[in-house]
């Protein structure tokens, strides 16, 4: 695999125009470790996409976590239970697929802090939207994305900036790397070790 640098600055305009190229509506992913901050990069591409003329609806992935009583039934440091917090069922009923058939998302089901309903009904997906998700462990289950966008930390850089209290997660990571396999079937991967110093996967 080889990588290309690219500016920091550079980085967020690169990828808005890599997704504004392709028509339609489009479901893309943003998708990575809490330590790389995939929410924060969706931030910075959604003026960016809205400049080219593209509506854009952002999903935290994290507003799809299954209940409490589920994800925690094991303890709250179970590895394996980690891999299920994320309710990717709910995903693709209630965002990805009607999205596309239907012209409508659900922008979140339970508050994650409160584990509350957020009972918010549904909003429209207007024509040639960017319908993007940001979250981890989104690969591999095989959710209806359009576009896959994956940031890439080394196990050394992950395990620096992963606060103590997460470190039981870097396991479910190791796992993730092994079998959902995001360096090898997201479209692009975005190397965040340094973040002063991105680099693209060819």
């Amino acid at each position: 695999m080889s990588w290309q640098p690219v500016a920091p600055d550079r980085l967020a305009p690169r990828l808005a125009d890599w997704v504004a190229a392709t028509p339609g509506v489009v479901r893309l992913a943003i998708d990575g470790a809490p330590a790389a901050d995939p929410e924060s990069l969706g931030r910075q591409l959604v003026p960016l996409l809205e400049a080219a003329g593209r509506p854009v609806q952002h999903v935290r992935g994290a507003l799809f976590w299954r209940d409490a009583s589920v994800r925690l039934e094991h303890g709250r440091q179970d590895v394996e239970s980690y891999h299920r917090w994320l309710d990717a069922d709910a995903l693709r009923r209630e965002v990805l697929e009607p999205a596309v058939a239907a012209g409508r998302y659900l922008p979140s089901l339970r508050d994650p802090l409160t584990n509350r309903s957020t009972r918010e009904p549904a909003r429209p997906v207007p024509p040639g939207s960017i319908l993007l998700v940001t979250g981890t462990l989104l690969l591999g289950r095989g959710l209806p994305f359009d576009r896959t966008i994956h940031l890439s930390l080394s196990p050394a850089a992950l395990r620096r900036r992963t606060p103590a209290d997460d470190a039981w997660t870097l396991t479910a990571y190791e796992q993730y790397q092994r079998t959902s396999r995001p360096l090898e079937v997201a479209d692009v991967v975005v190397k965040l070790d340094d973040p002063r110093h991105p680099a693209l996967r060819d």
